[in-house]
């Protein structure tokens, strides 16, 4: 293994995670809809895992293709940034619309009080909501798509360092070189996405929100969308 290459790979490992932390794209969408929606740590691991997968490996493909076929270093990363736009626009609309989603579940479950008379005359009131953060029995065949709309997200979301800075020049080594610099990078990204998101998890885990619970779907929406307009701003 040359100096260059391991240069190359400590420079891939660095990148991996300053691009994962700086950007809380890779992870606050993860962290909002995992506490919304109540999934498990092992769900929530799980579906981290797939889309930081999918969110690598459309740039390592790309890249791959277009260093096999010749294509210009301009040229890649034309696209790389075009697919940045789409990504930023797709997180912002489900960010929006999963906020408009989550008032309306928020008006739903809007508290209100039941009156009770008893036979003896004495009466009692209490209040209700009606819950829908819990699964029924009903409810269990239906599709969830809410990871699908994230993977999809994350497939066009581009790694920006990854192309210009790795892979371009791996490639005058070797094949080899590219395979080993976009696997260490990509360890790299896919771990720090885990990391932050199930430690971030664990803590949420132990924090009550009480009357706030019910608008839980509609700030994970909020914050989902200000992070695609933080994109956008260039942020």
């Amino acid at each position: 293994m040359s100096p260059e290459l391991i240069a190359l790979m400590g420079t891939a490992a660095g990148l991996g995670f300053l691009h994962t932390l700086i950007g809380p794209d890779h992870y606050l969408p993860f962290i909002v809809i995992a506490k919304a929606r109540n999934w498990s740590r092992g769900k929530t691991a799980i579906i981290t895992f797939l889309c930081g997968l999918g969110h690598v490996l459309s740039s390592v493909v790309l890249g791959m293709v277009g260093i096999a076929a010749g294509l210009s270093l301009e040229w890649l990363v034309s696209t790389e940034s075009n697919r940045g736009d789409i990504a930023a626009w797709l997180l912002t609309a489900f960010g929006l619309l999963y906020c408009i989603w989550g008032l309306r579940q928020a008006w739903l479950n809007k508290p209100h009080t039941h009156r009770h008379v008893h036979s003896a005359g004495n009466e009692h009131e209490h209040e209700h909501t009606h819950n829908h953060n819990h699964a029924h029995p009903h409810d269990q065949g239906k599709t969830n798509i809410t990871p699908w709309i994230l993977f999809t997200i994350f497939v066009f979301g581009p790694c920006e360092p990854l192309i210009p800075l790795l892979m371009f020049p791996a490639a005058a080594e070797s094949f080899w070189s590219v395979t080993a610099v976009a696997t260490v990078f990509s360890v790299v990204t896919i771990g720090m996405m885990m990391t932050i998101v199930l430690a971030a998890s664990f803590g949420l885990s132990f924090m009550r929100f009480k009357k706030l619970e019910r608008f839980s779907h509609a700030l994970a929406g909020g914050l989902i969308l200000m992070c695609g307009v933080a994109i956008h701003l260039g942020l």
